[in-house]
């Protein structure tokens, strides 16, 4: 650990969403993932206080939380925080599971005001949580005065989410938030938890669309994913799907029941995606690399469930517009948001073309926006709490 920068008054941190180029439910499967940090973020304004309390507000509007706006919390810092009972779960976990773990590495945090505020969808799959959770593990960070590798700040926030929000995530979110570069999407090996920058060319625009369908990953579904899939690795007698390359399942793709044939029939061709989309990038292939999303968000629906019907229409009008290489949902599943890697020169056109055409069909003003690959959490003096 080392000392952080002594910020004696008022601060503000922001922490980025992410959007997942390729790689999808792979993370807790020992695979590979290709996020990028997004010009979406959460920011906290915080303000120190003498005492051993933490008081949160929230400024995120009707519909993006749980929280009513202007909602206050209060954490007594003096004692151990524990996770909410089952069936109980408000944003505020997301904090308080991130307050237990510096508690838990012996850390003193004095008391602070918080208020969060966001330009991040929450519920789109773009990971708002990971974000809340950076964000408040850096501001913990410059009131101790104290800092942790980015890597074990990660790892922390994860296990904050596993705990006090109740969802087995991966360590895709956490990374890719931490550790993001500007410009660069993450090469991320979830086995070694190696990273290798890639750099993206400004040839090729990264378009994110809102289905308006908000997603939902503590309500069982992605832990039953998890479980299928552990399920497959143990039938095929591996660690994980990681280690299964696409000969060894076809010779052994009649030991797996038909539900964890298809899980891992998914996981094993989006690991080789994912490779086949990062040489696509760095050789400017834009064809081949949209092709690999389109095959992705198809896998994504057919082997392993987790898109919609409103997603799957998002993918079938994309694939008929001029200017989009491919698209594919994004994060978690059932419901969010889709990405769509488009030519740069006519971005916007194709933005507005497909917000069109999904509004005819369903009714959703749906949000979109474009965005390059961000830079990670970052904290600024000053404060509007």
């Amino acid at each position: 650990m080392s000392e952080s920068p002594v910020v004696t008054g008022p601060f503000t941190v922001t922490a980025p969403g992410r959007v997942n180029l390729i790689g999808e439910h792979t993370d807790y499967n020992d695979g590979f993932v290709l996020p990028m940090a997004i010009e979406r973020h959460v920011m906290i304004d915080v303000r120190p206080r003498s005492d051993r309390v933490a008081v949160w507000r929230s400024d995120l509007p009707a519909g993006q939380s749980t929280a009513a706006d202007g909602e206050v919390i209060t954490l007594d810092l003096s004692r151990k925080l524990e996770p909410p009972a089952a069936g109980q779960r408000h944003w505020s976990d997301y904090p308080a599971g991130v307050i237990a773990g510096f508690q838990r590495l012996g850390w003193e945090i004095p008391g602070f005001e918080a208020r969060v505020s966001a330009t991040l969808p929450a519920g789109a799959g773009l990971s708002s949580s990971a974000a809340l959770e950076v964000a408040t593990a850096t501001a913990l960070e410059t009131l101790c005065r104290r800092s942790m590798s980015p890597e074990d700040k990660a790892l922390l926030c994860q296990q904050a989410e596993h705990e006090f929000a109740g969802v087995p995530c991966g360590i895709m979110d956490q990374f890719a938030v931490c550790l993001a570069r500007a410009g660069h999407a993450q090469l991320l090996d979830c086995r070694s938890r190696q990273i290798r920058q890639i750099p993206l060319d400004i040839a090729a625009s990264v378009l994110v669309f809102n289905s308006g369908v908000k997603h939902t990953l503590a309500d069982g579904e992605y832990a039953k994913r998890r479980l299928e899939c552990a399920a497959a690795a143990d039938l095929l007698g591996v660690r994980s799907l990681r280690d299964v390359d696409a000969a060894r399942f076809g010779e052994r793709i009649a030991l797996l029941p038909e539900r964890q044939r298809c899980r891992a029939r998914h996981v094993i061709a989006e690991n080789i995606r994912v490779g086949e989309f990062v040489e696509a990038l760095e050789n400017r292939d834009w064809p081949t690399a949209g092709r690999k999303m389109v095959e992705s968000h198809w896998s994504l629906s057919d082997d392993y469930q987790v898109s919609c019907p409103e997603l799957d229409l998002i993918a079938s009008i994309a694939a008929s517009l001029p200017g989009v290489y491919g698209c594919r949902m994004t994060g978690g599943g059932f419901g969010g948001c889709a990405v769509a890697l488009v030519a740069a020169t006519s971005a916007v056109e194709t933005g507005r073309a497909l917000h069109n055409s999904y509004r005819e069909t369903t009714g959703i003003d749906a949000e979109w926006f474009l965005t390059a690959a961000a830079h990670g959490p970052r904290v600024t003096a000053g404060s509007a709490a």
